[in-house]
Order: structure tokens, then sequence, then C-alpha cells
């Protein structure tokens, strides 16, 4: 394990290959991140980078000062580190694992380092600032926020399906989720459902208007065949299962998901001033998918 300055509020990436960054504060969540990052790794050939992030919060001001605080922050830092360290190892041996100890706002340090990694994983929920309502708080803000894949790790059966799910539209934020997708998928092995749902728009429910519903069923299956076939060429390898249907996005890739070992979504949500935030597709899959779930951002 390598150590870093505890004092330092931010850590570069060191140069080589770009690794896969884990999230750790020693709870269950994050242990359960740690093995699948490290499996990943392994798939990848990758190096492993396991980051605790120390958020003071009041200790930082002067007459909140409590001098054994933080020693002790910085102690139990480290032990979670050579926990995650211990269950990276069991689970994949050769993986090369380096760990850091970063002092900073957790949410802020964790976007920062999916800038350099190919891509940052962490558990659904955790203890301290790794927890929070529902999904967590952090897990949350980063898939929103963070540029590249942001992969968190919900609690599951364990049990192995051979089969990625990845959801399909027309938007330009579906690029380089479909690049994740099918990558995952040539890396283990496995089965690539592509899944499109879709709703019929407002007024078609009007019954005035007349609407060709075949001609709708059909439009959509050539909108996933156009989309996928530059990617089939890529990935000549991976069987791909194309899924369409009518339903709502969320209900169909939460569905999917329990028969899934990964489900991959692009994000296109914006705030009111232009910040990136989750959209409603994805922050939902976040929230009831059965399996960890890919938030791909380019």
């Amino acid at each position: 394990m390598t150590s870093k300055d505890a004092s330092q509020s931010a850590s570069p990436m060191l140069p080589g290959p770009a690794p896969v960054v884990v999230g750790v504060d020693g709870s269950a969540h994050a242990d359960r991140a740690v093995g699948w990052a490290a499996d990943d790794a392994f798939r990848r050939r990758l190096p492993l980078r396991l980051v605790h992030v120390v958020e003071r919060g009041p200790y930082d001001i002067p007459r909140f000062a409590a001098p054994k605080q933080p020693d002790t922050m910085i102690a139990n830092g480290w032990r979670a580190l050579a926990e995650a360290e211990q269950t990276a190892r069991r689970r994949q041996p050769t993986v090369e694992i380096s760990a850091d100890l970063i002092e900073g706002n957790l949410t802020r340090v964790l976007c920062d380092q999916a800038a350099g990694a190919t891509e940052i994983v962490l558990g659904s929920r955790g203890l301290g600032g790794f927890a929070g309502a529902l999904l967590g708080s952090v897990s949350t803000h980063v898939a929103g926020h963070a540029h590249g894949p942001v992969i968190v790790v919900r609690p599951g059966d364990g049990e192995v399906h051979r089969e990625v799910v990845v959801g399909v539209d027309d938007s330009p934020q579906c690029e380089p989720a479909l690049a994740y997708a099918f990558e995952q998928a040539r890396l283990r092995g496995c089965v690539l459902r592509a899944l499109h749902a879709w709703q019929l728009p407002v007024h078609a429910f009007a019954p005035e208007i007349p609407y060709d519903m075949d001609e709708i069923r059909r439009s959509q299956h050539r909108m996933v065949q156009d989309r996928l076939d530059a990617w089939r060429e890529k990935f000549p390898g991976v069987t791909v299962v194309e899924v369409v249907h009518s339903a709502h996005p969320v209900d169909a890739l939460v569905d999917a998901s329990a028969g899934a070992d990964l489900v991959v979504v692009g994000s296109r949500g914006m705030g009111a001033v232009g910040s990136v935030v989750l959209g409603s597709v994805s922050r939902g899959v976040l929230h009831h998918a059965r399996c960890p779930v890919a938030v791909v951002r380019s």
C-alpha cells in the first residue's frame, strides 16, 4: 500500500494506465464496491486505486477544534484502507493496488478522482459521508457530476447472470453508455441486452387523431437497429439481444436488472443553470435496480 500525506486536499493521478478507482469508508456497501472494482481491474488489466476521504467538517473551525479527533479520523481512514486492500487481494491477488487517504470535501474529491480514472466505483450507501437517504447522497452527487463511468454497486444476491443491460434511446448521450456496455459485455464474455422503452406522446390518446401504432413500433425498432449497427461492427464477438417495447424506461430497466450483472445508462440531465445533474431515468434506475448500475457520461 502506498501512503499519502493526509494534509493534502487533493491527490493527482500518477502517470501510467488510468486506474479503476473505488471509494472506501469501511462499510459493508463499500466492501462490495471494492470487490466489484477488483474484478473489473482484473478484467481490464488495470491497477486498482483505493481512496478514502477525510472530511473534517466543523473540525476545520478553530473554536470547534478537538486535537484528538483529527488523529482518530486519519487512523480510522488508514484502517479502512488496509481492510479494503485485504479484500481486494483476496478477490484478485494479481491486481496492482495502491491506496490514498485524502482530506477535503468528499464529493468534490471523488469527482476529481473520476477525472483521471478509467471509472470510479462506489457503494450505494456507507458510513459517515457516504450515507444518505435512499441511495446515498454522495453516490447520487458523484454519478450526477463526475465525467466518465460511475458505477454504484447495489446489494444483490451475488448470482452471476452473464448478461449486461444497456438503455438505448435516440439521444447523443446514449453513445458513451453503449461504448461502455459493449466493452463490459466483451470483457465478461456475456450477452448484451439492448433495451429501448418508449411511451406514446400525450396527443396519441386523443381519439380524434389517427395514429398508426404499427408504424410507431417499426420506427422504434429501426432507431435501435441504426444505433447499434456501428457498435456491432466494432464488437463483432458480442451477442446482442434487442428488446423494444412500450413501457416507462425506469420500469423496463429495473425489471431487466433482476437478470443482469450490470445495468448501463447514460445521463442527460441538466440543472437550472446548466450544471450537470442526474436525469430522471438514471436517477430512477440507481434507486431501484437490483444489480450494480453504471452511469456513463462523455
